[in-house]
C-alpha cells in the first residue's frame, strides 16, 4: 500500500479546485461580448439616428412653418406643453421601444442560436450569476443610450424652437420628467427583450413577443372600460405618455404621475427577476 502511494504521489494530494469567478468577472466578460459584435454598436448608432431625426425633425418643421402653425405666437405654444411634445415624439418613441427591444434580446438569443450558451454555462455554472450580470450590461448600455438621446434631442429641438422664442429649459415645469422618462424607458424596453429572450430563445419568436408587448398590447387596450383602462396603464408606453404628458385631460379613468412611475419600476424589477429565473430553472 506504501509503495503505491508511493509510486502514485498525485492519487493521495488532494485535487486543487478553481476559484469561484466573481461577479465583477462576470460582468466584465459579458460586456467584453457586447461590445466585441459590431450589431451592437450598428444598432445603437441606426436607433440613435433614427430617434434624434424624428425628434430634431419634427422641431425644425415647427420653425420652419412657424407663422402658419402657430397664430397665437410663442407664449401660446409654450403654455400648451408644444416644446415638450416636440422634446421626444412618439414616433421616436416608437421606434426607440422597438429597436431596444430587440437589441435587448440580442445577447441571450444570439447565444442560443449559435450554441454558445452552452459554452457559457459550461464554464460558469452558477446560472443565476451569468444572467444577472447579463442583466447588468444590458440595463447600463441601453440606459447610457436613452440619457444621450434624450438629452440630445431636448437640447437640440429647445435650440431649434428658440429661434422663434418657443423653447424651454430644463428647469421649466414638466421638462426634467420628460427627459428622465424617456431616458428611461430604453432600459426598460432592453429588459423586456432579454427576459422575453431567456424565455422564448428563439429570435423570431421573440422579436413577435417584443413587438407585442411593447407596442401591439397598449394600443389594443383602450380607456372605454374600467379593466382596460387599468391594464393600459400597466404598460411601458402609456406609463410614458402619463410621464410626458404637459396638459393632462383624461377622458374617463385617470391616473397619476406616481402610479406611472411606479409601472416603470414594477416592469424592471420583474423583466430582471424573470430574466434571471428562468433561465435556471430550464435547461439548456
Amino acid at each position: 500500500m506504501t509503495a503505491t502511494a508511493a509510486a502514485h504521489p498525485q492519487a493521495t494530494e488532494p485535487r486543487a479546485t478553481e476559484p469561484r469567478p466573481r461577479f465583477s468577472d462576470l460582468v466584465a466578460a459579458e460586456w467584453i461580448k457586447l461590445r466585441s459584435l459590431r450589431s451592437t454598436w450598428l444598432g445603437y448608432g441606426a436607433t440613435a439616428l433614427a430617434v434624434l431625426a424624428f425628434n430634431v425633425g419634427t422641431a425644425y418643421d415647427t420653425y420652419r412653418n412657424w407663422s402658419q402653425q402657430n397664430p397665437e405666437g410663442p407664449e401660446g405654444f409654450i403654455r400648451s406643453g408644444l416644446p415638450l411634445d416636440e422634446a421626444f415624439t412618439v414616433n421616436a418613441v416608437t421606434v426607440m421601444m422597438l429597436a431596444l427591444g430587440a437589441l435587448g434580446a440580442m445577447p441571450i438569443v444570439g447565444e442560443y442560436a449559435t450554441g454558445t450558451i452552452r459554452t457559457t454555462l459550461a464554464a460558469v455554472p452558477a446560472r443565476r450569476s451569468v444572467m444577472a450580470a447579463k442583466v447588468v450590461v444590458v440595463t447600463a448600455v441601453a440606459a447610457v443610450f436613452g440619457a444621450f438621446v434624450a438629452g440630445v434631442s431636448f437640447a437640440a429641438t429647445q435650440a431649434i424652437l428658440g429661434r422663434r422664442d418657443a423653447g424651454v429649459s430644463l428647469g421649466d415645469p414638466g421638462a426634467l420628467r420628460v427627459v428622465v422618462a424617456s431616458a428611461l424607458l430604453a432600459p426598460l424596453c432592453a429588459l423586456v427583450g432579454l427576459a422575453l429572450g431567456t424565455v422564448l430563445r428563439q429570435t423570431a419568436a421573440t422579436m413577435i413577443a417584443s413587438v407585442a408587448v411593447i407596442l401591439v398590447l397598449p394600443i389594443v387596450l383602450t380607456d372605454g372600460r374600467h379593466w382596460s383602462a387599468v391594464a393600459s396603464h400597466c404598460t411601458l408606453y402609456q406609463a410614458w405618455l402619463r410621464l410626458v404628458a404637459v396638459d393632462y385631460h383624461p377622458l374617463h379613468y385617470p391616473w397619476t404621475v406616481a402610479g406611472a412611475w411606479t409601472v416603470y419600476a414594477v416592469w424592471a424589477a420583474a423583466t430582471a427577476v424573470i430574466a434571471v429565473v428562468a433561465v435556471h430553472r430550464r435547461d439548456q
